[in-house]
C-alpha cells in the first residue's frame, strides 16, 4: 500500500512537471521581473509629466530636502528599514514616484530611496556639476567673474531662463549656465 501511494505521489509530480514544462519554456525567453524588486523608468519630465497620487504636482520634478538629517528608507513607510541619512540641509533631489505621505526620491548618483513628504521642500536648489565652474555677474560669459565654485557646491536657484540661471552660492548673487547645474530640467524656467 505504501509502494502504491509512493507511486502516485511521483505521477503526480511528473504530470504536474509536464503541465507545467510548456509554460516555463515560454517564460524562459523573457526576462522575469517582480515589481517589488524592479523600479519603473523614470518618465521623461519635460514631454508630458504625470500627476502625482497624492499631491497631484508634476512627477519627476525636483525638490530640495528641509532637514538637516533625513532617512532615506528602502520602502514607502516608517516599518521599512533606513538605508542611510542625508545629512545637507536644501539637497537638491528629484521625487521620480509617490505612494500617500512618501516619496521616491532619486539623488544626483542617481540612487532611490523613499523619503516622508514633511522632509522635503518646494526651494529650490542645484548642485554645479562637472568641473570647477564660474559665477558671473550677469548672463553673459564675457561678463566679471564673481566665483568659482568646485562641483558638487550647494546653489539656491533664483530664476532660470533660457540657457542661464541665476544662483546663490555663499551670498553671492550670479548667473552660471543652466548645463553646469544638476537640479533643473533643460527646459524649465522660473523666476
Amino acid at each position: 500500500m505504501l509502494f502504491i501511494r509512493l507511486l502516485s505521489w511521483r505521477h503526480a509530480v511528473l504530470l504536474a512537471a509536464a503541465m507545467l514544462l510548456p509554460c516555463m519554456a515560454l517564460a524562459a525567453d523573457k526576462p522575469v521581473q517582480h515589481a517589488a524588486v524592479t523600479a519603473p523608468a523614470a518618465p521623461s519630465r519635460p514631454d508630458l509629466p504625470q500627476k502625482g497620487s497624492d499631491s497631484g504636482l508634476p512627477v519627476p520634478r525636483f525638490v530640495s530636502l528641509a532637514a538637516d538629517k533625513v532617512n532615506a528608507r528602502t520602502g514607502p513607510g516608517s516599518r521599512y528599514p533606513i538605508a542611510w541619512q542625508y545629512q545637507r540641509r536644501g539637497l537638491p533631489v528629484e521625487v521620480v514616484g509617490e505612494y500617500e505621505y512618501w516619496r521616491r526620491i532619486r539623488d544626483r548618483d542617481g540612487t532611490e530611496t523613499w523619503v516622508h513628504k514633511n522632509l522635503t521642500s518646494g526651494k529650490r536648489y542645484a548642485l554645479v556639476d562637472g568641473t570647477i565652474r564660474e559665477l558671473f555677474k550677469k548672463p553673459d560669459p564675457n561678463s566679471d567673474v564673481l566665483l568659482t565654485a568646485e562641483p558638487g557646491v550647494q546653489a539656491r536657484l533664483r530664476k532660470c531662463q533660457d540657457a542661464w540661471c541665476q544662483v546663490e552660492i555663499t551670498g553671492a548673487k550670479g548667473w552660471i549656465p543652466r548645463n553646469h547645474l544638476w537640479g533643473i530640467y533643460a527646459s524649465e524656467s522660473f523666476e
